[in-house]
C-alpha cells in the first residue's frame, strides 16, 4: 500500500453570522485542523483563551466551513484501488471530489473511507462542507424530541465531543474541521481492514496473541489466494487465506517461563513486545512485495474487576495478574480543547506528572474523546492503568437511528484500535446517565422517550464481547454491579463505584468521611489556576489586581461552574475566613482545595480492601479556569498535585477516626513489609511536649494497619492550643482538634534560609512554631520555575527543604509573601 497525507488545505467561512473582514475569504489552512486553529494561525481571530475573547469568537459556534484542497494523482492502473481516507472529521460533513458526491458524515468519533480511483487522473477539487454541530443536534432534538441533558445545548443529538459545546470546567467554542489526518491509499489486490491483537496469559502462565485479522479485496480481478504474516517479537505465524476469505484468526502461543508479564505502575514492570502482521499475495512464497503491513506493541497480562457480594455490600476492585491493586487515579480530560493541537511530547509531560503524583489510573471521561494511541502509548511505557468511558456523559441519549448504528460504530472502531494497548484496563458505559435517569427527574420529562437503557445493558457489552473480550465492561459510573437500579441505586456508596459531589455543590468537605465507598470514581473540589497562568490569560496587565476582581467578566467567564466562587467561598468558610483581597483569596481557594482532597484521599486510603479505588476529579485542564485539576491549562502543578502526591504516596501515616476514637492508619502499597515503631506525641503548637505513646508495628505488603491513639495522647485539654503528631518510619500525620480558623497559630512561624543549588535555590525552613501549608509558589516571580514541593505541614522545630529550579530569582523574595505562604497567614485572629 502506498499512502500520502494530505496537509494544506483552504478553509473559508460559507455561511452564518461571519464578520464582515472573513466573509468568502479563503485562508490557507493546515490537516489535522480546525477553523479556530486555522484562523489563529493567521491572527485571524484573537485567541479564545484569553480575556473575554471566547464571546469574541462565539459567531464561530453557528457558522458553516468549507475545507478545500486540490487532489492531483494519477489515473488507477487496471488492478488499483485508490481511497480517500479521513481519520476524523469534525463533524457534520459533505464531502465531494470534482464536483461528485462522495458522501456524508455525522460522527467526530470514527473514519471514513471512500473509493475514489474512477474520480483520479487529473487536477480535481477535494471539498468538505461542514454544517454548524449545534445546529444539526437542535433540528435532530426537534424531529425525535428533547431529552434531559446537564446544559442548554443539545449535546447528546450528535456525535461530538460533548465537551465542545462548553462545561463546568470548559469553553464553549463547538471547533470545526478535520481534525486526524486525510490520507490518499493506493492499494492493489487486498489491504488489511482491521488488526486486532488480543494478548491474554492462561492459569498456566503460557501466553497467547489472538491476531484477529479483516481482509478487505479490491474487487477489481478474481479473487485468489493470499498469505498473512503475524510476528510477535521474535515469536510467528502464518497461515494461507482462501480467495474471498474476509477475516480470520491467528494465534501466536509463549511459553509460560518466556512471559514476562505488564504490571500497573508500582508493581512491577511494563515489557512490551512489537507486533507485525503482514499480507502477501499468493502463497507467500515471494515476501519482497508485501501488499499491506500493520505494527504494534502488545503485552501479557490478565486483568478484571471483582464485583464480589460481602458484608459491606459490592465490591469493584481492579485485579491485574491475579494480584488486587488499590486504584489511585485521577480522572482525565482532552488536554486541550483545540484537539489537533496535542502532541505526544504534551501528553508525556501531562502522564509522566500523574506518575509524579503516585497515580496509576485514569479515567478518560466519556464527555471527551476515545483517546489517541500516542496517549495509550505513553501509559503503556509507564504502567498507567486506564479506563475509557464510551462517549456519553451526563444526558440522556436517544436510541433511534441513525443514532444507534453511528454508537455501534465508533465503539467496533474504537475498540479495535485500544485492544492492543494492555494499560487499557476497563470499559465503562457512560458518565452519570443511569445515575441522571434515576435522581435528576429526567424520567418525568423523558416520559416514553429512550434515553440510553439499550446501550448500556444491551449494546456496548454485545458488541466489547466480539471486538475486546479481554476487558471488563461497567455499565456506567457510578453503578451498582449486579442489581437495576430499581432493586438499588446506581450511586449507593456500598455497592461498586460511587460519585461524591454534594461536597462541592452543599456540604462541607469534612462530610468525606460519611461513607465508605467501595470504589471513588469522582469525587472534586474546585481552586483557581496558578498565579503565572492567570496573569497571561486573565489579570489585567496592571501590577496590581483591582477590588472586586474574581466577581469580574474576565473572571467570571474563565469560571464556569453554576456559583463557583460562591461555592469557593462557602467551602473555605468553615476552616479559614474568607479574604476580601485577592491575593490572599488565590491562596487561600488552593490551599482549601488541596486540603479537602487530600482529606478524601486519607480516608479513602484507609479504609483498602473495603475501598478499592480513589479517582479524583481531575488530572488535567483543557485552558487556563478555575477548575478541580491538579494541573492547569498551562500545565503547571496546583497545590492541589502536591497533596495528591502526598496522599497517594506508596506509605502513608495518616490520623483517622475509628471506633469512637483516633487511629493511627499506615498504609503500605508496596510489595515489602513495613516495619518500625509509632511514636504519637500530643504537643502545644509551640512544640511542648503533652504526652507520648510508643508501638512496634509491622505492616504487611499492600495492606494498612489501625494503631489506636488513646489515653493521654489524645486526651485533647485545649483543642486551640495543641496538635497530634504520629511519626512511622520517616513518614509524618498531623491531627488538629480545632479548624485553623480557631487555632491559636503564629501568623509568622518559620525561619528561613536562601542558599544557590545547581539550576536554582535551596529553601531551608524552620518551624518555630505549628506551621500549616508551607508552600513556596516561585511562578510569582518567574513563569518557568518551579518546586519541588508544597503544602507541607511542620510541627515546632521540625524543618522542610523545598529546591526551586529557576535563574535570576531574588533569593529576598523567596521567603516572603507572596511566594511563601502559610495557612498561618490567612488565620486573622492569629
Amino acid at each position: 500500500m502506498i499512502s500520502r497525507e494530505l496537509t494544506d488545505w483552504t478553509l473559508t467561512a460559507t455561511d452564518g453570522p461571519v464578520p464582515e473582514e472573513l466573509a468568502g475569504v479563503s485562508v490557507p489552512a493546515r490537516v489535522p485542523g480546525t477553523s479556530h486553529t486555522a484562523l489563529l494561525e493567521r491572527d485571524l481571530i484573537p485567541d479564545p483563551y484569553l480575556g473575554t475573547n471566547e464571546t469574541a469568537v462565539a459567531w464561530m459556534r453557528r457558522t458553516g466551513w468549507r475545507w478545500a484542497t486540490v487532489l492531483d494523482e494519477p489515473a488507477a492502473a487496471p488492478d488499483e484501488r485508490v481511497d480517500l481516507l479521513f481519520e476524523g472529521i469534525d463533524t457534520v460533513a459533505s464531502l465531494s471530489l470534482g464536483g461528485t458526491a462522495l458522501g456524508s458524515t455525522a460522527n467526530m468519533h470514527r473514519s471514513y473511507r471512500f473509493d475514489v480511483r474512477s474520480l483520479v487522473g487529473a487536477p480535481a477539487d477535494l471539498v468538505v462542507d461542514l454544517r454548524p454541530a449545534v445546529v444539526v443536534a437542535e433540528a435532530e432534538a426537534e424531529r425525535i424530541g428533547t431529552r434531559p441533558m446537564a446544559y442548554d445545548q443539545p449535546f447528546n443529538m450528535v456525535r461530538k465531543m460533548a465537551c465542545s459545546f462548553g462545561w463546568d470546567w470548559g469553553p464553549d467554542l463547538q471547533t470545526a474541521g478535520l481534525w486526524k489526518p486525510v490520507r490518499v491509499q493506493r492499494w492493489r489486490v487486498a489491504r488489511l481492514a482491521r488488526v486486532t491483537p488480543l494478548a491474554t496469559v492462561a492459569d498456566d502462565g503460557t501466553g497467547r496473541v489472538d491476531v484477529r485479522v479483516e481482509i478487505e479485496t479490491s474487487g477489481l480481478a478474481e479473487a485468489g489466494p493470499l498469505t498473512v504474516d503475524v510476528a510477535v517479537g521474535d515469536r510467528g505465524a502464518s497461515t494461507g487465506v482462501p480467495a474471498g476469505w474476509s477475516g480470520g484468526t491467528l494465534e501466536v502461543a509463549v511459553d509460560a517461563g518466556e512471559v514476562d508479564l505488564w504490571w500497573p505502575a508500582g508493581h512491577g514492570d511494563q515489557p512490551l513486545h512489537p507486533i507485525e502482521v503482514t499480507l502477501y499475495e499468493g502463497d507467500g512464497t515471494d515476501r519482497s512485495a508485501p501488499l499491506d503491513t500493520w505494527s504494534g506493541r502488545v503485552a501479557f497480562r490478565t486483568v478484571e474487576v471483582v464485583t464480589d457480594r460481602d458484608e459491606h455490600g459490592t465490591s469493584f476492585v481492579f485485579r491485574v495478574n491475579g494480584k488486587r491493586v488499590f486504584a489511585r487515579g485521577a480522572n482525565w480530560i482532552p488536554d486541550d480543547h483545540l484537539l489537533t493541537r496535542i502532541t505526544r511530547e504534551r501528553l508525556e509531560q501531562r502522564v509522566d506528572q500523574a506518575r509524579g503524583a503516585h497515580l496509576n489510573l485514569l479515567r478518560v471521561w466519556g464527555g471527551g474523546i476515545y483517546e489517541s494511541d500516542d496517549f495509550y502509548d505513553v501509559c503503556d511505557e509507564k504502567g498507567v492503568m486506564v479506563w475509557q468511558d464510551v462517549l456519553l456523559a451526563c444526558a440522556a441519549y436517544p436510541e433511534e437511528e441513525p443514532h444507534r448504528t453511528e454508537l455501534e460504530a465508533e465503539l467496533r472502531e474504537n475498540a479495535a484500535r485500544l485492544a492492543p494497548h494492555p494499560s487499557l484496563v476497563l470499559w465503562n458505559g457512560n458518565n452519570e446517565n443511569i445515575w441522571g435517569h434515576e435522581d435528576w427527574g429526567w424520567k418525568e420529562r423523558l416520559g416514553d422517550l429512550t434515553w440510553g437503557e439499550h446501550y448500556y445493558y444491551e449494546l456496548f457489552p454485545r458488541v466489547l464481547a466480539e471486538v475486546d473480550p479481554t476487558r471488563p465492561y461497567s455499565d456506567g459510573s457510578p453503578y451498582s454491579p449486579g442489581f437495576t437500579p430499581q432493586e438499588r441505586h446506581p450511586n449507593d456508596p456500598d455497592h461498586g463505584t460511587h460519585h461524591q459531589w454534594d461536597v462541592w455543590n452543599r456540604i462541607d468537605w469534612a462530610h468525606y468521611r460519611d461513607d465508605v465507598p467501595r470504589f471513588a470514581s469522582e469525587f472534586g473540589f474546585q481552586g483557581p489556576a496558578t498565579w503565572a497562568t492567570l496573569r497571561r490569560a486573565v489579570l489585567p496587565d496592571s501590577a496590581d489586581v483591582p477590588e472586586g476582581f474574581k466577581d469580574s467578566e474576565v473572571f467570571l467567564l474563565h469560571q464556569k461552574a453554576i456559583d463557583g466562587n460562591g461555592k469557593l467561598d462557602r467551602g473555605l468558610a468553615p476552616h479559614l475566613d474568607v479574604p476580601d483581597d485577592f491575593v490572599d483569596w488565590h491562596w487561600a481557594t488552593q490551599l482549601n482545595q488541596a486540603r479537602a482532597v487530600r482529606y478524601a484521599v486519607e480516608h479513602y486510603r484507609s479504609w483498602w480492601p473495603r475501598t478499592a479505588g480513589a479517582i479524583v476529579w481531575q488530572l488535567n485542564d483543557c485552558w487556563p479556569v478555575t477548575s478541580w485539576a491538579a494541573v492547569d491549562g498551562d500545565g503547571r502543578r496546583k497545590p492541589l498535585w502536591y497533596a495528591l502526591r502526598h496522599a497517594f504516596a506508596d506509605r502513608l501515616v495518616t490520623v483517622q477516626p475509628r471506633d469512637g476514637g483516633l487511629a493511627a492508619a499506615l498504609v503500605n502499597d508496596t510489595d515489602e513489609p513495613w516495619t518500625g515503631r509509632v511514636e504519637a506525641a500530643r504537643t502545644t503548637l509551640g512544640g511542648e511536649v503533652l504526652a507520648t505513646s510508643r508501638a512496634e508495628v509491622t505492616v504487611e505488603p499492600r495492606s494498612v494497619t489501625l494503631v489506636p491513639l488513646a489515653g493521654d495522647v489524645a486526651a485533647v485539654a485545649d483543642s486551640s492550643r495543641e496538635v497530634l503528631t504520629v511519626s512511622f518510619g520517616g513518614e509524618r500525620g498531623l491531627h488538629r482538634w480545632a479548624e485553623s480558623k480557631d487555632l491559636a497559630l503564629d501568623p509568622a512561624p518559620l525561619r528561613t534560609a536562601v542558599t544557590p543549588d545547581g539550576d536554582g535555590y535551596r529553601v531551608e525552613v524552620t518551624a518555630t512554631s505549628l506551621a500549616l501549608g508551607v508552600t513556596l509558589l516561585p511562578d510569582r516571580l518567574d513563569p518557568a520555575a518551579q518546586v519541588d514541593d508544597q503544602v507541607v505541614d511542620l510541627p515546632a522545630g521540625a524543618t522542610a527543604v523545598f529546591h526551586v529550579t529557576g535563574t535570576g530569582l531574588d533569593p529576598e523574595a523567596l521567603t516572603a509573601r507572596p511566594v511563601l505562604r502559610t495557612e498561618n497567614d490567612l488565620v486573622r485572629a492569629g
